[in-house]
């Protein structure tokens, strides 16, 4: 099935009952080689803020998002944009001013051209109705990063290293100057380490590359309730709330089904958490637009070889 449908698969492991039971690599990739994981990255900057959070730099999910942009300048008429909170932007139920679905888009592209990347979000940030309704973003996620770095005193990727990839035996982040913002710079073949906008702020919607494996003990983490080695490394109650079942399908950047929850990027890069079989699949890809369902490759061909 790998050779035949799932040939755009860079790595692949697969940890049941705390071992690694599968490995494979594709391509000329091995266990030391990062991927971009895309859109998985925002599970990762939901893990730092509840870390945060348990830290006390953040009070807690009800805190409104400008109040952490003392700068930023709202009109007398954005009263929308005044009471949207943290949660919101966990839940992807922040109102963005753009159209979502066949006849609109996220403009990332425009975004990546910006000097100021938090002020073109903060304006375009309540204005597509009242908050509440599910409208998934990488704009959202990226303002969660700018609050990480605004209330910790360093960015994502820094404290990351510290509080998150450090204590669970993940490869530290080294920083890279980002000298270009070109299309492969910020979204292709130039992403490296973790990227970041014109002020130093980690993208907290994606641009971060890790190695398969290490995308498994972040996975393991979470199916582990927060605790790595007996260490709690993330409060079991903000995993709860970031996997408890919603209507959306959506927990705190997280996505849900009624047997696992998991990390989801372009291309088909994947972190699954299956907590009934005590499994977890980390799927590292091309990022190919063509990329063949992995929910189906899990429930089709990996979770049926799971023995009792």
């Amino acid at each position: 099935a790998l050779n035949a449908q799932y040939n755009s698969i860079n790595g692949i492991v697969i940890v049941r009952n705390g071992y690694i039971v599968f490995e494979r690599y594709n391509h000329g990739y091995g266990p030391d080689d990062t991927h971009s994981v895309a859109s998985a990255t925002k599970s990762f900057t939901s893990a730092l803020t509840g870390i945060a959070i348990d830290a006390g730099f953040i009070k807690d999910v009800n805190q409104k998002v400008l109040d952490f942009f003392p700068e930023y300048i709202s009109g007398a008429g954005d009263i929308t944009k005044r009471i949207i909170t943290i949660k919101h932007l966990l839940t992807m139920t922040a109102p963005f001013g753009w159209k979502t679905g066949a006849r609109g888009y996220e403009p990332l592209d425009r975004l990546r051209r910006q000097r100021d990347w938090i002020k073109f979000i903060l304006d375009l940030l309540g204005r597509n109705g009242p908050p509440g309704k599910f409208q998934y973003s990488s704009a959202a996620s990226h303002l969660l990063s700018a609050i990480i770095t605004r209330t910790t005193g360093n960015s994502a990727r820094e404290f990351a290293n510290e509080h998150l990839f450090g204590p669970i035996g993940m490869r530290q982040i080294p920083d890279h100057d980002m000298k270009f913002f070109l299309t492969d710079d910020v979204f292709g073949k130039n992403v490296t380490g973790w990227i970041k906008d014109p002020q130093g702020n980690s993208t907290g919607g994606w641009g971060l590359c890790i190695t398969p494996r290490d995308m498994a003990r972040f996975g393991f983490l979470y199916l582990n309730r927060g605790t790595w080695d007996g260490r709690q490394i993330i409060s079991e109650n903000w995993v709860e709330k970031s996997t408890a079942p919603n209507p959306n399908g959506y927990g705190y950047q997280w996505w849900l089904t009624e047997t696992a929850f998991a990390a989801s990027g372009y291309g088909g890069n994947f972190i699954f958490c299956v907590p009934g079989k005590d499994i977890v699949v980390a799927v590292a890809s091309k990022l190919t637009a063509r990329a063949q369902d992995r929910w189906v490759m899990l429930n089709r061909w990996i979770l049926p070889a799971v023995g009792d």
